[in-house]
């Protein structure tokens, strides 16, 4: 399968820069696979599409301030996007601009408050980096670090708060789930109060999932693994709705992809560990009965598993539309469900 045939014409306007005022004021589209209609709604909407037995799955990982601006001892300036810690003090990161700092180099951030030095290259194209510093490190981290919005967002966010979901909790991302962006505590409220539980999973977000795909056929490309965490009390959940009538109802694709890794057997195993499942055309599910996520950039991974579960005419067709009547897209953008 081409990577182009997941390629498409985005107005540039129609990327959302910023936030609603309100979490919950987005627009969702919602994509019947049975029949193929599409309906225009709004999130507030959402709650009436989940029935008393569903289970509604979220991805409760806290973005960290992952985005350093640093300098070589040249004096060069340098970026570095945390993607990984491996153990001690050592991470694995993207550096910009990648083709200059070579393993041997010292980077410094912060008038010295933290050091780097790069150590090797990564199969993925990043850096292996050891760091020294004084103090606790998340606090230097906090301190030094910038939330990492993604690079089509131009604008200064205001409240970083924003690119948070509500219930985020483990902190380890590089990049936000953003269809739990949308959620508030009323909404989260209401769904739970309608008989639906509600069951919080862990991934990391990292560059498996922002990561471009720079191969032509899609089979070609391959994924860079993700922390993930399933509890015991989770899955037993999960699988209780399954073995009865209950829907599993997935916030975002990175519950997708970590639901269809544990549950690759066709039930959902607890534990945590790390996966690179590459979900496009042709895959068959298993765990995950319906999909809320973000409109996504084309050619990417995460088109490419939205096009798997919907079906890519339908996909296709709920692109245009959503183009066609100015839909906001990508991270701050609108919502999507599909059912």
């Amino acid at each position: 399968m081409r990577v182009d045939e997941f390629d498409y014409y985005l107005p540039p306007e129609l990327i959302a820069q910023h936030p609603l005022p309100r979490r919950d004021d987005s627009r969702l589209l919602v994509v019947h696979r049975a029949g193929g209609r599409l309906e225009h709604r709004s999130f507030h909407d959402l709650p009436r599409y989940l029935l008393p037995g569903d289970v509604l799955v979220i991805n409760d990982t806290k973005v960290r301030p992952a985005r350093l601006w640093g300098l070589r001892r040249t004096g060069g300036k340098v970026e570095v996007l945390l993607l990984n810690p491996l153990g001690g003090n050592y991470w694995e990161a993207l550096v910009r601009p990648g083709r200059r700092v070579r393993p041997g180099e010292y980077l410094e951030f912060g008038d010295g408050l933290l050091r780097a030095h790069v150590l090797e290259r990564t199969s993925s194209g990043g850096r292996k980096l050891a760091f020294e510093w004084e103090g606790d490190f998340a606090e230097v981290l906090e301190r030094l670090g910038e939330m990492p919005l993604p690079p089509y967002i131009k604008e200064p966010l205001q409240d970083t708060g924003r690119y948070q979901t509500i219930y985020a909790r483990e902190e380890g991302s590089a990049a936000a789930p953003t269809a739990g962006l949308h959620f508030t505590a009323e909404i989260l409220a209401q769904i739970q109060r309608q008989g639906v539980k509600v069951v919080p999973i862990t991934l990391h977000v990292g560059l498996g999932t922002f990561r471009p795909v720079q191969t032509d056929l899609v089979e070609e490309h391959s994924m860079h693994a993700e922390y993930y965490s399933v509890s015991e009390d989770g899955a037993k959940i999960i699988n209780q709705a399954k073995e009865g009538s209950g829907r599993i109802f997935a916030v975002g694709t990175t519950v997708a992809r970590t639901l269809e890794t544990v549950g690759a057997k066709g039930r959902v195993e607890p534990g945590s560990g790390w996966t690179d499942i590459f979900i496009y055309p042709g895959y068959t599910w298993k765990v995950v009965d319906c999909l809320l996520t973000n409109f996504h950039l084309p050619r990417s991974t995460l088109l490419m598993l939205v096009s798997s579960f919907g079906g890519l005419e339908l996909m296709r067709k709920a692109y245009q539309e959503a183009i066609r009547l100015r839909y906001r897209f990508f991270s701050f953008g609108d919502a999507c469900l599909i059912l």
